[in-house]
């Protein structure tokens, strides 16, 4: 209907009220093409399975001609952890003391009910139609290997018509106030899983066994006290930081077979996951024995070149909350480094401070000026492209 205006709120706790924890969906994309389906929009549930994990994804667009706009965001959520350390249900979606409260409140189930608010705002000022094209693409495989998400629903949306002119992703960017930070590029990651082998003995008698535990120090050492890089214009400095150490072995007098670290890069523009693959090999070599060391790369730096479509997004949050963001390419990694491949790309969300905690909270305020930001962006997006 040309006049219906979603509540961001009210979309947001039903969503939250899914426990779609990754890569279940119990219902969201249901949620969300419940909402957008009498607004217009046209709505496609796809789902990938490569490698045996099914995934349910959510296209949905309003308009069949140009400019396109498309906002990319997820329903998937990380576990909860402890239930009982929650103040709040954490799947119950309550409002209470000027925020809304679950998991997924602000990683980000409130900022794709906000988008979808702003977007029905926008239909009724234009008689229910857009004056161009507005589209959601809603993945339940961000917060897991993003295998069977974003990448596989960004190739269909190519293949059949769909590729946007520009995309906002809905990520939480503010690191405590709301206009602070908008990302327009992000920081490669790949993890290294390096296992030592040895030989198992009796402690007694270490001239009979093979203590790899050593080597694997000396090779965790080797990694760490390296400086990769300085950073750059648009980047921090690279980082490699050891998440584990294991061995596993239970008994004191045993000397075991093998030891096993696990690490994570974070590299800028300055290093490519090829090259930082070779150097680590080049480290651990350096050190006497046998090893293995498995590398998964989750995506390479990438930035989204300056231009129009950020100083639009960037104008947007100044005319709602008289700030300017700042441009910038911190944090982790994100869908965007899928969208990037199509289009140019701006990531501009809620307050990353409760994402992933216990207790995760949206603000009610924050929400009503993202709505607000986001018809400001699709306003100012189908005026610049008339």
């Amino acid at each position: 209907m040309a006049d219906t205006i979603l509540n961001a709120v009210t979309l947001s706790a039903d969503l939250i009220r899914c426990q779609s924890v990754t890569p279940v969906d119990d219902g969201a994309l249901d949620v969300m093409m419940a909402a957008l389906k009498p607004l217009g929009f046209d709505c496609t549930d796809m789902t990938f399975d490569e490698g045996g994990v099914a995934v349910r994804n959510l296209f949905a667009r309003i308009g069949d001609r140009g400019p396109h706009l498309c906002f990319a965001g997820h329903t998937d959520v990380v576990p909860v952890g402890d239930t009982a350390a929650w103040t709040v249900d954490p799947f119950g979606g309550d409002v209470r003391d000027g925020f809304l409260w679950g998991r997924g409140a602000t990683d980000m189930k409130a900022a794709i009910g906000c988008f979808a608010a702003a977007a029905s705002q926008i239909l009724a000022e234009n008689g229910g139609q857009p004056s161009g094209s507005i589209s959601l693409l809603i993945t339940g495989d961000e917060e897991g290997p993003g295998i069977n998400g974003t990448k596989k629903v960004l190739k269909w949306m190519a293949d059949n018509g769909h590729t946007p002119d520009a995309a906002i992703v809905g990520e939480p960017t503010n690191p405590t106030t709301m206009g602070e930070m908008m990302k327009i590029g992000r920081r490669g990651s790949m993890v290294g899983r390096l296992t030592v082998h040895g030989t198992q003995g009796h402690a007694a008698y270490p001239q009979l066994a093979d203590n790899p535990i050593p080597r694997l120090v000396a090779m965790v050492s080797a990694l760490t006290n390296a400086t990769l890089d300085s950073g750059s214009a648009e980047f921090q400095p690279s980082n490699l930081e050891v998440t584990t150490i294991d061995v596993g072995n239970p008994a004191v007098n045993v000397i075991p077979a093998q030891a096993r670290a696990i690490f994570n890069i974070r590299f800028n523009d300055q290093q490519t996951s090829k090259a930082l693959s070779t150097w680590l090999r080049e480290q651990c070599d350096g050190v006497d024995g046998k090893y293995d060391l498995d590398i998964h790369v989750s995506g390479e730096s990438f930035l989204s070149p300056p231009g129009p479509f950020h100083d639009l997004v960037a104008g947007a949050v100044e005319q709602v909350l008289g700030v300017t963001p700042e441009r910038s390419t911190s944090g982790g990694i994100s869908d965007a480094r899928f969208v990037k491949e199509y289009c140019p790309v701006a990531e501009f969300g809620l307050i990353t401070e409760t994402a992933h905690k216990v207790d995760e909270r949206a603000s009610l305020d924050d929400m009503e000026n993202l709505v607000a930001i986001y018809a400001d962006i699709l306003r100012g997006f189908f005026a610049a492209n008339a």
